[in-house]
């Protein structure tokens, strides 16, 4: 298979390089600290971390009940790429207006927030739709795979400059305003510099008809499609498993900083994981990519699936080592699993489900991708937090994620193998 590759490829490659940094700084790392110590100072901390917790799902139950409709009307020619850029300056726009907030200012913090992440991810709906547009089906495994690898590289240098910028006017009282401001900008600036490649190298090639009434018709199409999920069985039988695998994978993710406090780690150490995750995902997500090109895609899915099986296993053993140094180093192990397969899960179930599919319905089908994964983000941790609850104890609300892994495991190994 050829290494280099085509200009669309690396335009394509270099989007998810500059969103990334909006996930990282914005959604994960820095956002919700200022938002709880800042915009929401006036707030009890349960109810800020609450507020902020509806803001999220708020926004991604938005885009749940857009995806479907925009991905639809966005297969007609040239329509890819205008909705891909209607999100894009959404999302640019309110990144930009998020420094004007002032302290106690948390009501519109949030209402600036919410669409500077609905913006962020309604372009990845058409970013991923975009895939049967820039490489060959051979190739789409191993595009995908260099997209998310690269992503998380990239990502850390905006991060690393944000970082310096807190530490260089001092942390000791929590973070500084200002710079942290002028962070959030760093992060709009870095993502719109990576998107101009997309914007003038990436043109739709596969499409429907012009249609005279293109609302109308994609509401349509949305019908049929639900009436025909015999004639796209395996399509659906996939996203069926992609429901469950990939909720575990989001809900580790989101909850590993919560839970890594509960057992007793600092904020620097976490921060410390975070970053190294970011950097050790790198070279996994490629290596993923090469892998998924001799065993098959489904094959390295079932393998990225078993070892989150394992680090969920770990994790809840881990309350049970008294031991802080010997937990630690348990803690970095299983980071280090993580950081493994995290991307090449992601990239992998991109990629397989982009091949299952019709090109000139790409937009379509990855609108319904992305209904099911915003709905997986919402039900993961709402099972670990009732189970934990119940439990009366976080860490068999851990175990409970192993559920999702083994269900999407068996629901993927249904799916046929080939992927023509």
């Amino acid at each position: 298979m050829r290494l280099t590759m085509t200009r669309e490829e690396k335009s394509w490659v270099l989007y998810d390089v500059g969103n990334s940094a909006f996930v990282l700084v914005m959604v994960t790392a820095i956002m919700p600290i200022f938002f709880k110590e800042y915009a929401a100072s006036t707030l009890p901390g349960a109810v800020s971390t609450a507020n902020w917790g509806f803001a999220n799902s708020t926004a991604s139950l938005l885009l749940a009940l857009l995806a479907p409709v925009l991905g639809a009307m966005a297969d007609y020619r040239d329509r890819k790429k205008f909705f891909f850029l209607v999100f894009l300056g959404i999302g640019l726009c309110f990144n930009l207006a998020l420094p004007a907030i002032r302290e106690g200012q948390w009501l519109l913090c949030l209402a600036l927030f919410v669409p500077a992440r609905v913006g962020w991810a309604g372009t990845i709906v058409f970013y991923d739709a975009f895939i049967t547009d820039v490489t060959s089906h051979a190739r789409m495994d191993t595009i995908s795979a260099r997209g998310y690898a690269w992503g998380y590289i990239g990502s850390v240098v905006p991060f690393l400059v944000v970082i310096g910028l807190l530490l260089s006017a001092g942390m000791a009282d929590g973070l500084p305003v200002v710079p942290t401001k002028i962070g959030f900008v760093v992060v709009a600036l870095w993502w719109l510099a990576f998107s101009i490649p997309m914007i003038k190298n990436i043109r739709q090639v596969h499409y429907l008809p012009a249609s005279a009434a293109p609302l109308r018709d994609s509401f349509v199409r949305l019908v049929t499609t639900f009436r025909q999920i015999r004639r796209h069985r395996r399509a659906f039988q996939f996203l069926l498993a992609y429901f469950f695998y990939i909720d575990g994978v989001d809900t580790i993710i989101s909850m590993a900083m919560a839970y890594g406090i509960d057992l007793g780690f600092g904020v620097t150490l976490l921060i410390a994981v975070l970053l190294f995750i970011q950097i050790v995902a790198f070279p996994f997500a490629l290596l993923y990519g090469r892998l998924a090109v001799r065993y098959s895609a489904r094959a390295m899915l079932l393998a990225g699936i078993a070892v989150y099986g394992l680090v969920t296993f770990i994790a809840f053993l881990l309350p049970s080592i008294p031991d802080m140094r010997l937990r630690t180093m348990a803690f970095w192990g299983v980071a280090f699993l993580v950081a493994s397969s995290m991307g090449g899960i992601q990239a992998l179930s991109r990629s397989y489900f982009g091949k299952l599919i019709p090109a000139e319905n790409s937009s379509e089908f990855f609108g319904f991708y992305n209904v099911f994964g915003k709905f997986a983000a919402i039900t993961g941790p709402v099972l670990m937090g009732t189970v934990g609850r119940m439990a009366g104890d976080t860490r068999w609300g851990v175990l409970s994620i192993l559920a999702l892994f083994v269900i999407g495991a068996w629901l993927l190994h249904r799916v046929q193998e080939d992927e023509a």
